[in-house]
């Protein structure tokens, strides 16, 4: 029986792959602000898998204490940033970063 074990490395691997997209993602989409979102989500959750990671390897529940506050603060992220894309919509007819440049108060 084949027990294999994934290393530390395989997650910090797969948590930087995640965090280069999202960062991919946002320099080279710069029109879509939904996308955008998503890429700040993507890099929210590549900082989990690597607390995730370290607390499994070190023993301490600290990072997984530090991933609840990442996932609330990334839906309360979520929830307000889709709101105002609604509120956006609503009164521009569009969703497009270059055309949301001049928001005034």
């Amino acid at each position: 029986m084949d027990t294999s074990v994934i290393g530390l490395t395989s997650y910090l691997t797969l948590g930087a792959i995640l965090f280069a997209i999202s960062i991919a993602g946002i320099f080279l989409n710069r029109k879509n602000v939904v996308v955008l979102l998503m890429c700040i989500e993507l890099m929210l959750l590549a900082a989990n898998i690597n607390f995730i990671a370290f607390s499994h390897y070190l023993n301490d529940l600290a990072g997984q204490v530090f991933v609840f506050f990442i996932l609330t603060v990334a839906a309360a992220e979520a929830a307000i940033g889709l709101a105002i894309l609604v509120v956006l919509f609503r009164n521009r007819r569009t969703i497009d970063v270059d055309d949301l440049d001049e928001l005034k108060g």
